[in-house]
């Protein structure tokens, strides 16, 4: 069985978001294709957010990195790619005092994907260096086989992004195209 892994694609990190990825829109017409395919095949689809309290300690205000971001129940945490009925939503760094980059970091996503016999996930969204490389790191450790889609991912710096592609193979991820799938 296989898994469609789309990493936080939510309208705050999208441009013009709070916390914005450069060109984190242009990948929403292929992640939107793949989510035809994988539903085609049958195969489970899972969409990662960050789902913040108000007061999280990621914010600059508490004393963290970011501007304030994916605040639940807020227009920023939105989803923007259009998900199926069945897709399974994980919310991450949902609690005040923990933060999240990966979508198994405090969830149950891990064991959601054992349960389904899931052996194999493909990896899409934002952002390349962050929360898409934590999440193919702990599906790594998880014993997923792990295929990351490079058309279908978008990073903040370029450099770093493909530090973090690098980074992702030489651990065993394998680096695909959308048109591989």
């Amino acid at each position: 069985m296989e898994a469609l892994i789309i990493v936080d694609m939510q309208r705050d990190f999208m441009p013009g978001g709070a916390l914005p990825v450069p060109k984190g829109d242009k990948i929403i017409p292929t992640i939107e294709g793949l989510i035809e395919k994988f539903k085609k095949k049958g195969a489970l689809i899972v969409a990662t957010r960050d789902w913040h309290p108000p007061n999280h300690i990621s914010f600059k205000e508490q004393g963290g990195p970011w501007p304030r971001h994916c605040v639940q129940n807020t227009e920023g945490a939105e989803i923007i790619v259009k998900l199926p009925e069945n897709a399974i939503i994980i919310s991450k760094a949902d609690e005040p005092d923990k933060e999240a980059y990966s979508g198994f970091e405090g969830t149950n996503l891990a064991e959601i994907l054992k349960e389904k016999g899931v052996k194999r996930v493909y990896i899409c969204g934002v952002a390349t260096e962050y929360c898409v490389r934590a999440t193919a790191l702990d599906a790594l450790r998880h014993g997923f086989e792990v295929y990351l889609i490079r058309d279908a991912v978008e990073g903040i710096k370029p450099e770093d992004e493909e530090k973090a592609l690098k980074e992702l193979e030489e651990r065993g991820a394998k680096i695909i195209r959308s048109a591989d799938v």
